[in-house]
């Protein structure tokens, strides 16, 4: 199961940044790197990532919810913090460089998928959200503490709001046969 499970990780991480890799830079955007066009990309395909795992691994509607919740508390945050903050971006273009919300879409599944199913999921995830920061202060849209801050605002409202994935095992029913009988079980364990 293990293998099996690091596995589909590694799929789903290595189809993210191949997408990533090879989305074209458009003609109206002639400015605009491959790097950062494709920590755009990333930023957006986080969640529903996060939400693909959800649903597909675990089957995981309560883990969705939270996972809402957080990313909207984060972006709100992030935006709000935006407009109230007058940080001139590195390349000049405004003043709402402080914190990033692109960073912020990408670091809320991240911690998400760490703090809901561990490591193994949220590994891959912060280092598709660790590219996203890369190519926003590579690009000259945000400072290295823009992103940092979108992060800690991720993770600080992660933590309040995510909890522990367990498969619930309180509660079971099974069928059973044999040639004299035919049952269906209920247990519970307390």
């Amino acid at each position: 199961m293990f293998w099996h499970f690091n596995r589909n990780v590694f799929r789903w991480a290595m189809a993210l940044l191949v997408v990533a890799a090879n989305v074209p830079t458009s003609a109206t955007a002639a400015t605009t790197s491959n790097v950062e066009t494709a920590g755009k990309v990333v930023a957006f395909a986080l969640p529903v990532v996060a939400v693909g795992i959800s649903l597909g691994h675990h089957e995981d509607w309560d883990g969705v919810a939270e996972l809402g919740v957080s990313t909207a508390a984060t972006l709100g945050a992030a935006y709000l913090l935006g407009k109230v903050v007058h940080e001139q971006r590195p390349d000049h273009s405004d003043f709402h460089s402080f914190p990033s919300d692109t960073a912020a879409l990408a670091y809320a599944p991240a911690d998400y998928l760490w703090a809901r199913y561990g490591w193994q999921y949220g590994l891959p995830a912060y280092a598709a959200a660790t590219f996203v920061a890369y190519s926003r202060v590579d690009a000259k849209k945000h400072h290295w503490y823009d992103v940092a801050a979108s992060s800690a605002i991720a993770f600080g409202f992660n933590y309040a709001i995510v909890t522990r994935y367990h498969e619930s095992n309180r509660y079971g029913v099974y069928a059973s046969a044999d040639p004299d009988s035919i049952g269906v079980h209920f247990t519970m364990n307390w």
